[in-house]
């Protein structure tokens, strides 16, 4: 059952569906002047080798952006099972690398750009790094991460990484640091010194796997998975790799940690 696969691996992909395709249609256009938008030269990062683009992407509560089809297919009907329901779809982010990624940007510390290079910045989203002295804390609570990839699939383009089974270990660990506490304080509780300490026991007892999409298919990663995006392989035959990714919202921080 993929149900079974994707709550044991923390991750999932589905085949070409001509849904996602229709949708493609009209959303890579909108991803495409996103990237090309003045308004996010922000997420223009590493060196120029990789737009970040979050909520990029001008679409609706449906994720139709103007004058295309809502979204809809295999993949989009098993996330909002899995989440409990239908929902309103978040702005997407446009993320796409180019060869050379990544390449150490401006105000990127030599240890930062060290673990994007050689642990692809493995994160689990909505931890986010707070302040000058990057601190953590928990400030974000999506249901789920849906990759819609835009192009051909090409395994050295930079592809996803992901650590099977983390998921489950972020559970455990944060519901053992969150404790008894009420869950609407935790976004002010600092887990940085936690967060680190599960990366590394992660790296350590987790199978590193990359995942390889392409145009028409797509991926659906645990919300606690821990994740990154691999370094540009030197055999990657494509120009570019643009992923489509839908991160929606609960705003639910124990939906957050004890959903499925």
């Amino acid at each position: 059952m993929i149900a079974d696969e994707f709550l044991e691996r923390g991750w999932t992909r589905f085949p070409v569906d001509p849904s996602v395709l229709d949708w493609l249609d009209a959303a890579e256009p909108a991803a495409r002047r996103a990237v090309d938008d003045p308004a996010y030269r922000q997420w223009h990062r590493c060196g120029g080798t990789w737009f970040a683009g979050v909520n990029a992407l001008a679409n609706d509560e449906a994720g139709a952006v103007p004058g295309g089809p809502p979204l809809r297919g295999e993949a989009v009907r098993f996330a909002e099972d899995m989440a409990g329901g239908p929902f309103a779809w978040d702005r997407a982010q446009v993320s796409v690398c180019w060869p050379g990624y990544p390449k150490q940007g401006d105000g990127e510390s030599d240890a930062s750009f060290a673990y994007r290079r050689k642990r692809d910045a493995a994160h689990v989203d909505g931890l986010l790094p707070v302040g000058p002295d990057r601190r953590r804390f928990l400030r974000e609570h999506h249901r789920f991460i849906l990759g819609l990839p835009a192009g051909p699939a090409d395994a050295a383009a930079s592809p996803l990484a992901v650590w099977e089974g983390s998921h489950r270990i972020v559970r455990e660990t944060f519901a053992e640091a969150f404790g008894d506490t009420p869950p609407a304080t935790w976004r002010e509780l600092d887990v940085t010194g936690v967060y680190h300490a599960l990366r590394r026991r992660i790296f350590a007892d987790c199978r590193r796997v990359t995942v390889t999409a392409g145009r028409g298919e797509a991926y659906l990663v645990h919300r606690l998975a821990l994740h990154g995006i691999a370094p540009w392989g030197a055999d990657a035959k494509a120009a570019e790799r643009m992923v489509i990714y839908f991160r929606p919202e609960s705003g639910d921080p124990a939906a957050w940690l004890n959903a499925g």
